[in-house]
């Protein structure tokens, strides 16, 4: 059974904090996934620092932009997972990557990447359905979860998106970029009813949630949700509490105590 699935099976709603590599450092990256394994997560996106993150907001973007100047490159985080799990992480690590880095280092090289570093998915947010076909084969080919993004479509075309997903199906709650909003539109709920309908695996909502409030509203119409820019913000806050070495502990049960609101069962 796809692992997502079974925890469904357990009453339990999905979960999926995002942080991104190397913000504020690769080694409090590794301790923030313990964290929010910790809080709670049923699995981890971990984010590729990119310079030009389109479907990213402004709090994700500055993520971006300290890892980057750290050296942080596609490479080196995934180089981060074993660090991870020899610490302790057991949970599955979705790698959430642009296209570009994926092209730069060749699909081969990152296909062995993935596979040598204990890499468990991969989501690419600017990669249409219509041009994935070939890394979704090779994802399966893998063993890979090839998570899909889905927004307002067509019915026909939300099927197609929805019946050749892994894993779980992720719902964007509103179009444009990610971020923290006070309230969502009243169409996404119908939406998120839409595609539960014709979704054969989980389906998470995610852009735009900011609180734990905010995740048990979602949760009433979907199996759970993804949150970024929430996460994210609160590193951002305890970033230098999270580079020293003497100060992270603190910090890091703050990002877990607040990480810790998203997390519900039925």
């Amino acid at each position: 059974m796809n692992y997502f699935q079974s925890l469904l099976e357990q009453n339990k709603k999905l979960f999926i904090p995002f942080i991104t590599a190397g913000d504020p450092s690769p080694a409090a990256t590794i301790d923030l996934a313990l964290s929010l394994q910790n809080a709670g997560a049923d699995a981890i996106e971990l984010g590729i620092p990119y310079s030009d993150p389109l479907a990213d907001g402004p709090v994700i973007q500055r993520a971006s932009a300290r890892a980057l100047k750290q050296g942080m490159n596609i490479v080196k985080a995934m180089e981060l997972v074993p660090q991870m799990r020899e610490n302790g992480v057991r949970i599955p690590i979705i790698l959430f990557t642009y296209y570009n880095p994926v092209l730069q280092l060749g699909e081969e090289n990152f296909f062995a990447l993935m596979r040598e570093n204990d890499v468990n998915g991969l989501l690419v947010p600017d990669l249409p359905f219509e041009e994935n076909e070939r890394m979704r084969e090779r994802c399966k080919a893998e063993n890979l979860y090839f998570i899909s993004m889905v927004a307002p479509t067509s019915s026909s075309r939300l099927k197609k998106i929805a019946q050749s997903s892994e894993g779980f199906l992720y719902c964007v709650s509103s179009l444009g970029v990610t971020g923290e909003r006070k309230a969502f539109n009243e169409n996404v709920f119908e939406f998120i009813k839409e595609v539960k309908a014709v979704s054969p695996i989980p389906v998470a909502v995610g852009f735009g949630i900011s609180s734990g409030e905010q995740a048990m509203q979602m949760n009433e119409v979907s199996d759970g949700v993804v949150v970024g820019s929430a996460i994210i913000r609160q590193v951002e806050e305890l970033q230098d509490e999270l580079i020293s070495v003497s100060e992270r502990e603190q910090a890091l049960q703050k990002v877990e105590d607040f990480a810790r609101s998203f997390v519900h069962t039925v």
